[in-house]
């Protein structure tokens, strides 16, 4: 009996590592499809009860997820080829004169900073910089196909996802080694916190980027660029939207337009980044974890905050969703295990 539960092991070891082997391009695809499955199971949940059909349910889910993917994806693509190849470099020298003709005197506090400082303007190349930049975008441009191509790919997996999501689990409970309560308890987590990040990341996200592009389309910028722009640059953490206004505000100056540099820079700071962000994303938090999520789930910021950061240092612009997704699995594994030894131990 022992020599049969053995070879059986091999047999599934081998296997397993043949089908993780076969699929591993596709691997990462499978995941954030799966996680986002996952964040958006109440919405198609709520769509099959309007709908009372599955596949109309989940195929409603799926353009709804590929609006949100590709449109502001595609939007962004075309216009960084027109911004590329129309961009004035005269801007950048005037932005680095202006800059090295201000008088950057330190208090007394941090006059041993004084030095340090002064080497440093004379030594920026806002030239070089910007060329960087400027590469940056336009390699965007030429990686665009193969990002739009996994784009599809979870696109087609998400819908699958939906559609064949229950009996899937439904499998995955019948082969476990545990009870299905105890899978319910490790899906339910996962699937709670997944719903809570993927949604107040999104509702911040188009919250904080349509506030900078009503102050973009004031001063006769593209509002919806900027806005995306914004949108995108908010979910890094540390410093967020810092990565859109500061250029903006070096551009305005380097026209001439103080003034408009100090509004921008105003408006960001304190309507975006303090008002938006410190008082009113708290509530759309709330109102996630209270209206949206079926089981509401007390959710730590830091920890979440650490989880994205350290998925997008770790995986790249899909890291927002992996690093929160492995860090409440592990979370939950070990809530588990200390509910289980508690039953044990009873």
């Amino acid at each position: 009996m022992n020599e049969h539960r053995f070879f059986l092991t091999a047999i599934f070891l081998v296997v397993l590592f043949s089908i993780i082997k076969l699929y591993e391009p596709f691997l990462m695809i499978i995941a954030i499809a799966s996680l986002l499955a996952m964040a958006t199971y109440n919405l198609n949940l709520k769509l099959y009860s309007l709908t009372r059909n599955r596949h109309l349910a989940a195929v409603l889910s799926t353009v709804f997820l590929s609006i949100l993917l590709f449109g502001p994806i595609v939007y962004t693509i075309t216009s960084v080829g027109s911004i590329v190849n129309n961009f004035d470099f005269s801007i950048i020298e005037r932005v680095q004169a202006y800059l090295r003709t201000l008088d950057y005197q330190l208090s007394t506090p941090f006059a041993f900073m004084q030095t340090p400082l002064n080497d440093f303007i004379s030594t920026l190349n806002i030239a070089q910089l910007s060329s960087s930049a400027l590469s940056y975008l336009g390699s965007i441009g030429k990686n665009s196909a193969g990002f739009l191509k996994d784009m599809l790919l979870i696109v087609v997996f998400f819908f699958f996802a939906l559609l064949n999501g229950k009996d899937m689990i439904d499998y995955i409970k019948s082969v476990m080694p545990i009870d299905s309560t105890e899978v319910n308890f490790v899906f339910s987590e996962v699937t709670n916190v997944m719903s809570v990040v993927f949604y107040s990341i999104l509702l911040s996200a188009i919250f904080q980027g349509a506030l900078f592009s009503i102050i973009g389309m004031y001063f006769g910028y593209d509002g919806l660029l900027l806005g995306i722009f914004y949108g995108f640059a908010s979910l890094i953490p540390i410093v967020g939207g810092a990565l859109m206004w500061i250029p903006l505000c070096a551009i305005e100056v380097a026209h001439g337009n103080t003034t408009t540099a100090i509004i921008i820079a105003t408006y960001s700071i304190v309507v975006i980044s303090i008002i938006a962000d410190t008082f009113i994303k708290p509530l759309i938090i709330k109102y996630i974890n209270d209206k949206m999520v079926k089981t509401p789930t007390e959710v730590n910021e830091l920890l979440i905050f650490f989880a994205i950061f350290a998925g997008l240092t770790t995986f790249g612009f899909w890291g927002m969703i992996l690093g929160p997704a492995i860090t409440t699995f592990f979370l939950s594994i070990l809530k588990l295990y200390k509910l289980l030894k508690a039953k044990h131990y009873m």
